[in-house]
């Protein structure tokens, strides 16, 4: 029996399901997961396009939104601006 790995970027077609999945783990998680989140819906959209928005080489990319990496603010603001995003304040 085969499996394969589940990679969350293949789910994540369109504007919707990206913008339920970012604010989840925005809901839930810690700055970790939110930079690893953006790194997937990166990666579901193309790298290559998200690096020519951003105007960062492909691997600069990669590497900021690794595992364990600690991107800029700014450089989070781009990606987030690439995919489509923005960042809204609501009161708790």
């Amino acid at each position: 029996m085969n499996t394969t790995k589940f990679d969350i970027a293949d789910y994540l077609e369109s504007k919707e399901m990206i913008a339920e999945y970012l604010n989840t783990v925005l809901e839930d998680g810690n700055s970790s997961d939110v930079i690893n989140a953006i790194g997937h819906i990166a990666k579901a959209m193309g790298m290559s396009k998200i690096a020519e928005e951003t105007g960062m080489s492909r691997p600069s990319l990669y590497k900021a939104l690794s595992d364990g990496a600690k991107p800029q603010f700014e450089t989070i603001m781009k990606v987030l601006r690439a995919i489509g995003g923005q960042i809204n304040i609501k009161p708790t």
